[in-house]
């Protein structure tokens, strides 16, 4: 099915019911006309980092069902699929292959090994300093191959996520085989993943790198065009980047949205938020809450310093169970740049100022992504953040489908319902059309017209009413 301008869910596999067969009967029963399209966050084998270490693409984790699952969602719900086009598993038998044949596995190109890519087998401080990274030494880890041998090879993130080496043919088959895959089982869409990190170059920051980075998003886009499939990529960055992505006519995320949304509703002003509403791309999927922490270097220069630093205590005081602590590395944070938690927590677990969050959400340029927790209202999850010590599971509870049904008694949720189903059906909310912001003190006015036809929200940022018309 091919994307359509209709809210798309964000939710792993096995979060709303235990597996894909029950995801879609929970769709089917429940959200027929709030929910148009699925982001099935990675439901591929992996090794870590819920789904986003693949060890594989060609099938689908049996924990979840398999490839007659996925297509069959896909028959009445367009789909997003991730690709990590940075990285793979450390268990994959690519990397598994390489490490026991090593220059005679047929895989060995498809890894950054140091001695070969440095000048002198390692960089030095000069370089490891420039390196945008996310861990306080230079991204690797030290290898043993089966004939004793040992070797540093890149990676960027955990462990278990190898960086890929996409300038190398074998490399470039497996995008090529991977993508094709994916537009077969039914994407209409596929998110590139961390690639701004996938181009590497010594003297560089290996980060979202000219013009190679061009390159590779266009060799990809030619891959799947074919197949009228639509790429999206992933990058938390300055809002110069995204919309640099946005000028060469890529899908792009509006991850600024989440905190000037937050800012504007703590503080009874909407001057932030229209200045950002009136100047950010049509084509682009908007977010409040994603499966990971709210990102807060998106907002650099969208709002002053001092308020940057103002939004984030007020998460912290405001928030219901936001702590400073959810984000450190005592829960295993590995990105400083955000905070753990529910954007329902965030606003308090207020149902008024969360409502009038989304229906901003719902008016903003683009396409509305609404993650499962956030769909169903949900709380910070402190029990299953304690368990797992990780603090990105506070926005990762695990409903029933039970539960699912239950939470639809919620006033909360039904009002959302209602709203989702608007934006999905209102001609007024096209792509094609206009939108008109007006701030002054705590009322704020968004009007999107297309055609002949209009529909106006107007907020009042202090109490939390507002009315559509």
């Amino acid at each position: 099915m091919n994307l359509k301008n209709e809210i798309m869910l964000i939710t792993y596999a096995d979060s709303m019911g235990n597996n894909l067969k029950e995801l879609h009967e929970l769709l089917n029963q429940h959200y027929q006309n709030a929910v148009g399209g699925v982001h099935i966050l990675p439901f591929f084998p992996s090794s870590a980092d819920r789904g986003f270490a693949p060890m594989c693409y060609d099938k689908v984790d049996e924990k979840f069902g398999d490839f007659s699952d996925v297509e069959a969602l896909g028959k009445e719900y367009y789909l997003m699929f991730d690709f990590m086009v940075n990285h793979i598993s450390a268990s994959s038998v690519y990397f598994k292959d390489f490490l026991e044949k090593k220059d005679a596995s047929a895989y060995k190109d498809m890894f950054i090994r140091y001695s070969q890519f440095w000048k002198n087998g390692e960089p030095t401080q000069e370089q490891t300093d420039l390196i945008y990274k996310r861990k306080p030494r230079a991204p690797y880890v030290d290898v043993t191959f089966s004939d004793g041998s040992r070797d540093k090879v890149w990676c960027t993130f955990c462990e278990e996520q190898i960086d890929l080496d996409i300038r190398t043919e074998v490399t470039k088959k497996f995008i090529r085989d991977t993508l094709l895959s994916m537009c077969h089982h039914g994407a209409s869409v596929i998110r590139l993943d961390a690639f701004a990190y996938a181009v590497k170059k010594p003297d560089t920051n290996c980060f979202f790198i000219e013009p190679d980075i061009w390159e590779l998003l266009h060799e990809i886009e030619d891959v799947v065009k074919k197949e009228h499939v639509e790429i999206l990529p992933e990058i938390h960055e300055h809002y110069t980047i995204p919309m640099k992505i946005s000028d060469q006519g890529f899908w792009v995320y509006d991850f600024a949205l989440p905190v000037l949304t937050l800012h504007a509703l703590y503080n009874h002003d909407g001057q932030y938020l229209k200045h950002w509403l009136e100047m950010c791309p049509m084509k682009q999927f908007t977010t409040l809450d994603t499966h990971d922490g709210i990102g807060i270097v998106d907002v650099k220069d969208l709002l002053p310093d001092e308020e940057i630093e103002k939004v984030k205590e007020q998460m912290y005081s405001q928030g219901a169970n936001v702590k400073k602590i959810y984000s450190s590395e005592a829960y295993h944070n590995l990105d400083i740049y955000q905070v753990n938690t529910t954007y329902y927590s965030a606003l308090g677990n207020n149902d008024k100022a969360y409502l009038l969050a989304r229906a901003i959400q719902f008016f903003a340029p683009g396409i509305p992504q609404v993650y499962y927790v956030g769909m169903l209202a949900g709380s910070n999850d402190i029990a299953l953040m304690e368990q797992t010590k990780n603090g990105r599971d506070i926005n990762r509870h695990y409903y029933s489908k039970e539960e699912v049904a239950k939470e639809q008694e919620r006033p909360v949720v039904q009002e959302l319902k209602k709203l989702m189903t608007l934006r999905n059906t209102h001609p007024a909310f096209s792509l094609e059309g206009t939108i008109q912001v007006n701030s002054a003190n705590d009322l704020l006015t968004i009007t999107r017209t297309f055609g002949n036809d209009s529909i106006t929200l107007h907020a009042n940022l202090t109490i939390y009413d507002y009315t559509i018309e």
